[in-house]
C-alpha cells in the first residue's frame, strides 16, 4: 500500500489533468472561444435538442414514389440498350400497373433482346430471387415486373442513402451536432439543436431535388396538351410558375446525378437570384453533345417534376455549366443549390411530425439539472464526511474529479448532452460513492479483527476491488445494451452512464488510493478514525 510507484503517480495526475483541460472549453462562452488561436483545440460538450432548443422533424418515405422511379429508370435502360448497335427495333416502352412492357418488332431478335435485358437484373440479397422478373408473352412482348425481394432490397438501400443525404443537407445549414437516425423501416428522425427556422429545414428535407433536362416536344398539339393528352413517347408536366402544361420527351438528356456543384448566384443582366450548376466530366461531354445536336430547339429544366424554365438552345454549351432561373428569391435559390449539391433523394420524404423546443425551455432544464446535481453532491459530501471523516474527504475529492473527468471525456468524443444525459450524470455522481463505501466498510472490518492501520487499509482496498469491478462490469454491459438498441435520449443516457462508470472506478479506487498512500507515507498514523 505504501509502495505506490512514481510512474503510476504521474500517470494518475496526468490523466486527471488531461481530462480537466479537455473540459475547460465547455465552460467558456463560444464568443470568447472564437478569439482563441486556431491551433488551440476546442473540444466541447454539445447540448442536445431538449437543452439547446431547436427543431425536431420526423420524415416518412413514400414507397410508391420509389417504385415509379425504379420503373422509369428501367425504361431508360431498356431504351438505351435496344438502341445499341446492332439496334433492336421495339415499340413504345410503356409502364402500367407496376410493370414495364415493350414489343420486339422482329421475332427473330427476341433472344438478342433477352440477352440485353438480363444483365439489367441482379440477385436480391440472399433470397435466391432476382430483383426483376422477365417474361415473354405472345412470342414478342416483354414484361418486366419488380419482385418483392428486389423491391425490399431497393427500399432498404434507398432509405440508407436518403439518411446520408439528409445528413449532408442538414450539415450544409451550418448546425452543430444534429441527430439523424432511422426509425423503423421507412422513417427518419431529425433533431437539429439551435435551429431557429424550422420551416427552412422542412423545405430543404422535403424536397427530392430530382433535376432533369428534357427536350420539349414541339410537334405536340397544343389543344391536346391543354387537355392533358401527350403524344406517344412524351409526357405532360407543368411550369412551377403559372402551372401551364407543356409536352416533353420522356427521355432524360441529362440528370442531376451528373452534377459536381451547384451554387446560388446572381444573373448579370437583371441581378436576380439564380442557381448555377456545374456538370462532372461525363455530364459535361453529354451536355455539349446534346446541345450541339439540338441547337435551335427548346429544352426544359425540371426539378421534382416541375418545369422551372424551358429556354431555347441558341448555341452549343461546351463549358460544362448552366444556370437555372425562374423567379427565385435568394433564400429559395440557396435552398435549391444545397439540395442539388447534396444529391437527389432516392425516395420522396414527407414531414409527418414536427415540434420545436425554445432555448428558454432548454436553459430551464439545464438550470434544474445543475441544481439537482449540486444538491445531490452536497448531500453526499456531507454524509460521507460525517460518516468516514478523513476518508470521507478523500471520497469528496474523488467525486469532484469524477465530475470533471466525465465532462472532459464527453468533450473529447464530441458527445451530445441531453436531459436524460443530465439524469445519467447525476445518477453516476450518486453511484460513484458506492466504491468508496465498500472500501471504507471493508477497512473498518479489518480494523475490528484487529489489524494495524496499514494492513487494514491494504486489505480493505484489495478485497473490495474485486466486488467493485464485478458490479461495474454489469453496469457497463447494461449501458452498452441501451446504446446499441436504444435511440435518441436513451443513447444519450447510456453514453453518460458508461463514461461515468469508468471514471468513478478510476477515481474511487485508484485516485483515493493514491491520496491515502501519500497521507500514510507522510504521517505513519497508529490509529485512524473511520
Amino acid at each position: 500500500m505504501l509502495d505506490f510507484p512514481r510512474w503510476k503517480v504521474w500517470l494518475t495526475w496526468l490523466t486527471i489533468a488531461f481530462c480537466a483541460l479537455a473540459a475547460v472549453p465547455t465552460f467558456v462562452p463560444e464568443s470568447a472561444r472564437a478569439n482563441w488561436p486556431s491551433w488551440v483545440p476546442q473540444p466541447v460538450v454539445n447540448l442536445g435538442l431538449d437543452l439547446a432548443g431547436g427543431s425536431y422533424i420526423l420524415l416518412e418515405a413514400k414507397t410508391d414514389d420509389l417504385e415509379e422511379t425504379r420503373l422509369e429508370a428501367m425504361r431508360e435502360q431498356v431504351r438505351v440498350a435496344m438502341r445499341r448497335s446492332p439496334a433492336i427495333g421495339v415499340g413504345d416502352i410503356s409502364v402500367r400497373d407496376g410493370q414495364l412492357s415493350f414489343m420486339v418488332r422482329d421475332a427473330a431478335q427476341v433472344d438478342a433482346a433477352r440477352e440485353r435485358v438480363l444483365p439489367m437484373t441482379q440477385g436480391a440479397g440472399l433470397t435466391g430471387q432476382r430483383d426483376w422478373d422477365i417474361s415473354v408473352i405472345d412470342s414478342t412482348r416483354f414484361v418486366l415486373k419488380p419482385t418483392a425481394a428486389g423491391t425490399s432490397q431497393a427500399f432498404e438501400t434507398a432509405m440508407n442513402d436518403a439518411t446520408e443525404i439528409v445528413r449532408t443537407r442538414v450539415d450544409e445549414l451550418g448546425t452543430r451536432e444534429p441527430t439523424i437516425i432511422r426509425q423503423g423501416s421507412n422513417r427518419i428522425s431529425v433533431e437539429v439543436p439551435g435551429l431557429k427556422d424550422p420551416e427552412a429545414l422542412k423545405a430543404l428535407l422535403g424536397r427530392t431535388a430530382r433535376l432533369e433536362f428534357k427536350l420539349v416536344d414541339v410537334a405536340a398539339d397544343p389543344v391536346a396538351v391543354a387537355r392533358g393528352q401527350a403524344p406517344a413517347g412524351s409526357e405532360i408536366l407543368r411550369f412551377r410558375e403559372g402551372k401551364q402544361p407543356i409536352a416533353l420527351k420522356r427521355g432524360v438528356i441529362i440528370a442531376g446525378d451528373q452534377l459536381s456543384d451547384a451554387r446560388q448566384a446572381y444573373d448579370q443582366t437583371d441581378n436576380s437570384p439564380i442557381v448555377t450548376i456545374t456538370f462532372d466530366g461525363a455530364g459535361s461531354r453529354r451536355f455539349a453533345r446534346v446541345t450541339q445536336e439540338n441547337t435551335g430547339k427548346p429544352f426544359a429544366i425540371i426539378v421534382d417534376d416541375e418545369v422551372i424554365s424551358a429556354p431555347n438552345i441558341n448555341e452549343p454549351i461546351l463549358g460544362g455549366t448552366a444556370q437555372i432561373s425562374g423567379g427565385f428569391t435568394v433564400k429559395s435559390a440557396n435552398e435549391l443549390a444545397i439540395a442539388l449539391r447534396s444529391g437527389k433523394l432516392p425516395v420522396a420524404l414527407s414531414v409527418i411530425q414536427e415540434s420545436s423546443v425554445s432555448a428558454e425551455l432548454g436553459q430551464d432544464s439545464i438550470n434544474k439539472g445543475v441544481l439537482a446535481g449540486i444538491v445531490g453532491s452536497l448531500a453526499l459530501i456531507g454524509f460521507m464526511i460525517l460518516t468516514y471523516a478523513r476518508f470521507g474527504v478523500y471520497t469528496t475529492a474523488a467525486l469532484l474529479v469524477n465530475a470533471v473527468m466525465i465532462l472532459g471525456i464527453m468533450a473529447l468524443f464530441g458527445a451530445t448532452l441531453t436531459l436524460p444525459g443530465i439524469a445519467g450524470f447525476v445518477l453516476t455522481i450518486g453511484a460513484a460513492v458506492d466504491a468508496n463505501v465498500l472500501i471504507n466498510e471493508r477497512i473498518r472490518e479489518e480494523l475490528r479483527r484487529p489489524r494495524s492501520v496499514v494492513p487494514a487499509i491494504e486489505f480493505g482496498y484489495k478485497e473490495a476491488s474485486t466486488a467493485i469491478f464485478d458490479a461495474n462490469i454489469t453496469n457497463v454491459i447494461s449501458a452498452a445494451i441501451m446504446f446499441i438498441f436504444g435511440s435518441g435520449p436513451i443513447r444519450g443516457f447510456a453514453v453518460v452512464l458508461a463514461i461515468g462508470i469508468v471514471t468513478s472506478v478510476f477515481t474511487g479506487v485508484t485516485f483515493t488510493r493514491l491520496l491515502v498512500s501519500r497521507w500514510l507515507t507522510r504521517n505513519r498514523p497508529k490509529t485512524i478514525n473511520i
